[in-house]
């Protein structure tokens, strides 16, 4: 653990210099006059027309500054070696722990008191741990993200399905029954490139993924039948395993090449755009179970910068952001889910029948394991499952070597 932590000193001692020829001498650096934000990706495109609205009902005025995705992690790793940056800062899920040790978010408790729309039990169980680390908040959650399937209604009613699989064995008894309609013809995607999916499927096989004492499971029997059961639809043709350079509107239209999909709630939106000739043909439904139809729970959180000179003005922005009213605005900007219970309450969400299934799915969703190595483990995995589906490794000695792999990640 020490030498985790020196790694991650030795980065930020690294970029220093870049810090103090960048970042602290930048238009970047706080601005004690206005509240900086810095959000990340495209959310960074629409924020600016939210925050024309938080400065309309407080009169404090806002920067929104857009970092990418690619750059933001440095960027954040610059502004921690200078003790400079934003007032308030967009987080990955997957970036808290990093950043939590690095001492770089205010624990939000003081903030709760004043602003209780920051209380954790506002927000979906699964979000909310995201942003809590040894009994402290350091977020709040901003926007989530969860999978569920998207099927072809018309297309399994013709396999004899009037409803969407529920479990393990009816997803992969139609997923097969569909790839016989014909050459080419599929039944399930299993995107190889989902760095989520093995071990949500893990989870749903009861997996803990890592035991009491934090050592990885990958190499027992949870997970390996999880593991062997997503290979199943590669060796017996239900899913293809290459990319067939198709997007959405070829694979899911008309005949549909493949009917039946795992994916996020901005397919929503993609599907209605790109495919309108199969309105009222398709549906989303909540994850088949096995032991469980645990999905996965991703998104942003917002936090407070350790190093901002606006730290009250950052809370009201955080309040603001958290109310139900203001994330269902954000959805009808980004399709982005609402991490606020309430707003899942509003009849833009209840009546809808592909976003009603988000909120079910979401109550039934855990984060990726909260730690700085997760994202490491995850691209390791997608190289073991590639030799697995495609390169026809026995799915036990691949699990072991995976095992392997990450206790030595963990031991860095």
């Amino acid at each position: 653990m020490k030498k985790k932590w020196s790694m991650l000193l030795l980065t930020i001692i690294l970029v220093i210099g870049a810090a103090l020829a960048g970042c602290g001498n930048s238009d970047d650096a706080a601005d004690t006059k206005v509240l900086n934000v810095w959000a990340m990706g495209d959310e960074a495109k629409q924020l600016p027309k939210l925050a024309k609205d938080f400065e309309k009902e407080t009169g404090i005025k806002v920067k929104v500054q857009a970092i990418p995705w690619a750059n933001a992690h440095d960027k954040l790793l610059t502004a921690v070696a200078s003790k400079s940056g934003p007032d308030v800062v967009q987080m990955g899920t997957t970036w808290m722990p990093e950043f939590v040790a690095a001492g770089a978010l205010e624990d939000l408790a003081t903030y709760t008191d004043k602003y209780p729309e920051l209380d954790a039990k506002n927000f979906f169980d699964g979000s909310a741990k995201t942003t809590q680390f040894d009994d402290k908040t350091y977020a709040v959650p901003w926007y989530a993200d969860t999978r569920v399937l998207f099927y072809r209604t018309d297309i399994l009613k013709k396999a004899s399905y009037d409803h969407a699989p529920k479990t393990w064995d009816e997803l992969s008894e139609v997923a097969e029954k569909l790839s016989k309609r014909g050459d080419n013809m599929y039944g399930l995607n299993i995107d190889g490139k989902e760095q989520s999916l093995g071990f949500m499927f893990g989870r749903q096989n009861g997996s803990p993924l890592f035991d009491d004492t934090n050592k990885p499971v990958f190499n027992k029997k949870p997970f390996v039948d999880a593991v062997s059961y997503l290979n199943s639809f590669f060796e017996n043709g239900s899913a293809p395993k290459d990319d067939l350079g198709l997007d959405v509107a070829q694979t899911f239209s008309g005949d549909a090449i493949v009917p039946m999909f795992i994916s996020g709630p901005w397919m929503v939106k993609a599907v209605k755009d790109t495919v309108p000739d199969i309105d009222g043909k398709w549906a989303t439904a909540v994850l088949p179970a096995k032991e469980n139809n645990m999905s996965s729970l991703g998104g942003a959180n917002l936090a407070v910068f350790k190093y901002g000179k606006n730290k009250d003005d950052a809370g009201k922005f955080l309040q603001y952001m958290s109310k139900p009213e203001t994330q269902l605005k954000w959805m009808e900007l980004t399709n982005s889910l609402p991490t606020a219970q309430k707003s899942w309450e509003n009849e833009t969400l209840k009546g809808d029948p592909f976003y009603k299934i988000f909120g079910e799915q979401m109550a039934n969703a855990e984060p990726m394991p909260l730690i700085p190595e997760f994202e490491e483990i995850a691209q390791a995995y997608m190289k073991s499952f590639e030799q697995i589906y495609r390169g026809g490794a026995d799915v036990q000695d691949q699990m072991d070597t995976f095992n392997d792999e990450v206790n030595t990640i963990l031991k860095k």
